[in-house]
């Protein structure tokens, strides 16, 4: 445990001093978000600097290099995912600060790319036994065979767009993701304890890779916290879903996702309730979607729909973590 948390610290401390380096830079280079223009509470984010990915998963993938080298396949393999995810997101931000427009890649061009990866990520667990994966709220397993590929390639899709979709307040998504990946990291130690794991040193590095994230993220989150002074962009929000998406099933914990995940779930469901149910009637469920923004339509500020979001997190990651205990 103390490998892992000074691994958290360095990766901290090397996403701090990133940032500081960062955000000077981005600002010269007028790197800023465009904003969209019907969510009037965020006119005066105007201009702040986006891609703030780059500097937490830098951060993260360093020091988990630093520490473990490349010798784990399946925590190589998330960094791999993630770090795609995060070029996909990156050419996103690039081309919206290019042409100063809230859309980058058109949406057909970045569910291509997205779902490439996805497959991928399918075919790879697959091909390498991936296809038991636990029960929540038990000590069981299932196993679902051949369907594993399009079952991974569906979560994938599913997080990195639901991740996506949170990252619409300071500190949203990276405060849950933190607490997210806090509950994977305990829940796949306890796992190891108590079940006769193969290659248990594959799930210790899926572990010391969480952590790496864990410090990474809340290095950011100091410069991220409401009032932003950089945004993740997509650069970051598609690599949080990639590396929480690859931690989770490469460990056999796909199932986990929407539970633990509930908010990043719930991010998704209101935009797609949201749009159906306009389209059908032209009148709205929401007062602005997603979620997040109908509560701050409703009047509640960034900083209390954050700690709302992360308290739930943690609570149902506490939930599903007391029955291995």
């Amino acid at each position: 445990m103390k490998y892992y948390i000074l691994a958290m610290l360095c990766s901290l401390v090397l996403s701090f001093i990133l940032g500081l380096i960062a955000i000077p830079i981005l600002k010269r280079i007028k790197a800023g978000q465009p904003i969209l223009k019907y969510v009037e509470t965020h006119k005066e984010k105007s201009g702040t600097p986006t891609m703030g990915g780059l500097f937490f998963i830098t951060s993260a993938s360093v020091i988990y290099l630093i520490f473990a080298g490349v010798n784990n396949r399946l925590a190589i393999v998330s960094l791999t995912i993630g770090i795609a995810y995060m070029l996909v997101g990156f050419l996103d931000d690039f081309i919206k600060i290019k042409l100063s427009r809230n859309e980058g890649l058109k949406p057909y061009q970045k569910i291509i790319f997205q779902t490439l990866i996805a497959v991928f990520a399918g075919v790879f667990a697959y091909v390498n036994g991936i296809t038991d994966f636990f029960v929540p709220f038990s000590k069981t397993s299932v196993n679902i065979g051949w369907f594993t590929i399009p079952l991974v390639a569906l979560i994938f899709l599913a997080i990195t767009n639901s991740v996506n979709l949170t990252d619409g307040l300071d500190g949203l998504a990276g405060g849950v993701s933190v607490v997210y990946l806090i509950f994977i990291s305990v829940i796949i130690f306890l796992q190891i304890q108590t079940f006769s794991l193969i290659f248990p040193s594959e799930y210790e590095s899926l572990i010391l890779l969480s952590f790496c994230l864990i410090g990474g993220i809340s290095g950011f989150l100091i410069f991220n916290v409401s009032k932003a002074k950089i945004f993740m962009g997509d650069t970051g929000s598609l690599s949080l879903g990639g590396f929480i998406g690859a931690i989770s099933i490469f460990s056999s914990n796909s199932f986990f996702i929407p539970i633990i995940g509930i908010m990043f779930v719930l991010s998704s469901i209101s935009v797609i309730l949201q749009v159906a149910h306009f389209k059908r009637t032209k009148k709205r469920i929401f007062l602005m979607a997603p979620l997040h923004h109908h509560f701050q339509m409703k009047g509640y500020s960034e900083t209390k729909i954050a700690y709302c979001y992360s308290l739930i997190t943690f609570v149902l990651g506490l939930t599903c973590t007391l029955f291995y205990l």
